[in-house]
């Protein structure tokens, strides 16, 4: 085969759209004075819009491998690449209300979508090299941006994340190097033919290593403790990337992780299933206790990972798998940054009681916070209601009814803690109730973000049918 077909870097439009778009940002942003930003802000939205639609186009076609089969452009990385660019598109209208005008501006929005860059690098990845590529693509700017948006504390959180990310990282090459002294290669096509007769145990030690690196990236069990520090002590608008984004990338990259070292191996289903039990039951166990919004959303997250590696237990057993991960990835992005952006639009109200009258000052606001937790929780017709319900399903036909349970148990035990938030917003206020800030200046941008993803969730759930078939397609190895 010719070397250029071999290589084919045309299939990584979206990725270089979105990095350059992200050279562009850095650069100019150093020549634009503090009241043009907004510049960089456009820039920023329109690499990430253009991505989204260039991907969009080419999911149309057939799936593809790129670089020697070492990256597959399939639906799987589409649909990544697609929830991804959008997610972090609505990151920018949660930033533009925090972000404006301030001295970073421009520096933030490069970073977001550099970090954007190795999440779509992680959903394609098919090759255990190209795997740590993305990986610290999308781990390094996420140091930065936990530091830079959050004064004192959020320096705090970007030590610890720093450090468990660097522990991470190099559990993760580590895994890496013993996977590679196995099957004497490092891409999925092999592995999947050598691992099967290579010694399990040793196999286990390097699939389990790469795992927890990428169990960083997701934020769920064991390697989650960074996920509430860095949610409640950067800014809102970090917050909100941190606990969505990254998740898209990993998530994806686990499925293919998993499906590669399966083959002949029925253990690895167990393993995930009790990593997605422990990480539903610790996420919304320790919520209960949160009085901080954004701390809880973080605790939120680890719950929320646990739904998302749920269908990966079917993997080879049932057709959901797939589709019902994606499905619930870009539901969660939804109404994970309509929360976020709730906070941001009341961003001095860092209790839950504070927001005790909210539907009285401002009723539409409260509305898009109802829309969005009961969004998280999975009420019908919202679309993560969709994806527990086909995640659970897809469980069920991979022979783990009990893993189904689980799933509904505990989204029956998160609605109790989201009650604690959006309850209050329907009382009616007290004597020394919160002022409410009025709407528009600089919370107009987030309340609109907000109403976006809420309506957003809503559609998509509406229309879960129409989606649900593009997200059907194959997978590439």
């Amino acid at each position: 085969m010719d070397a250029s077909m071999q290589m084919q870097p045309s299939l990584l439009l979206p990725e270089i759209i979105v990095f350059v778009g992200g050279l562009v940002v850095l650069l100019g942003g150093s020549f634009l004075p503090r009241h043009r930003q907004w510049v960089s802000r456009t820039v920023a939205a329109l690499a990430l819009l253009g991505a989204a639609i260039v991907t969009a186009l080419a999911m149309a076609g057939p799936p593809h491998a790129a670089f020697a089969g070492t990256f597959a452009v399939d639906t799987a990385t589409g649909a990544g690449r697609v929830i991804a660019a959008l997610a972090t598109l609505l990151v920018l209208g949660v930033a533009s209300g925090e972000l404006a005008g301030s001295p970073r501006e421009s520096d933030t929005y490069a970073l977001f979508l550099f970090a954007t860059t190795g999440v779509m690098v992680l959903a394609g990845a098919t090759d255990l090299l190209v795997l740590i590529v993305g990986f610290l693509l999308a781990s390094i700017p996420l140091y930065a941006i936990v530091g830079l948006t959050g004064g004192a504390a959020g320096a705090e959180a970007a030590m610890k994340t720093y450090f468990l990310g660097a522990l991470s990282g190099i559990i993760l090459m580590l895994g890496v190097t013993v996977l590679y002294a196995l099957a004497g290669g490092t891409d999925y096509a092999l592995l999947t033919q050598t691992l099967p007769t290579a010694p399990s145990a040793a196999v286990g030690v390097g699939a389990l290593c790469v795992l927890t690196g990428l169990l960083f990236k997701a934020g769920g069990v064991p390697v989650h403790f960074w996920v509430p520090d860095a949610a409640q002590g950067t800014g809102v608008t970090a917050a909100t990337f941190l606990t969505t984004v990254p998740k898209v990338g990993a998530l994806i990259a686990i499925y293919r992780l998993v499906d590669t070292v399966s083959a002949g191996n029925d253990s690895w289903p167990i393993v995930v299933a009790v990593l997605a039990t422990a990480s539903m039951f610790l996420g919304n166990l320790a919520a209960y206790w949160q009085r901080d919004p954004r701390r809880l959303l973080g605790w939120s997250t680890v719950a929320q990972v646990g739904f998302l590696l749920v269908p990966i237990t079917a993997i080879g057993h049932s057709d959901l798998a797939l589709p019902s991960m994606l499905f619930y990835l870009a539901a969660y992005a939804l109404a994970n940054i309509g929360a976020f952006a709730v906070a941001a639009a009341l961003p001095t109200l860092r209790e839950l009681t504070a927001y005790r009258g909210l539907a009285r000052s401002r009723p539409g606001l409260a509305v898009t916070l109802v829309v969005s937790l009961l969004g998280l929780v999975g009420i019908p017709p919202l679309a993560v209601f969709v994806g527990k319900f086909t995640t659970a399903t897809a469980a069920w036909d991979g022979g783990h009814g009990w893993l189904a349970l689980v799933v509904m148990v505990n989204s029956l035990l998160s609605l109790f803690y989201y009650l604690r938030w959006f309850g209050p917003a329907f009382m009616r206020p007290s004597t020394n109730s919160t002022r409410f800030p009025p709407a528009g200046g600089t919370t107009r941008w987030p309340a609109a973000t907000a109403a976006t993803a809420a309506l957003a969730s809503l559609g998509v759930g509406v229309a879960a049918g129409l989606l649900w078939k593009v997200l059907e397609g194959p997978m590439q190895f």
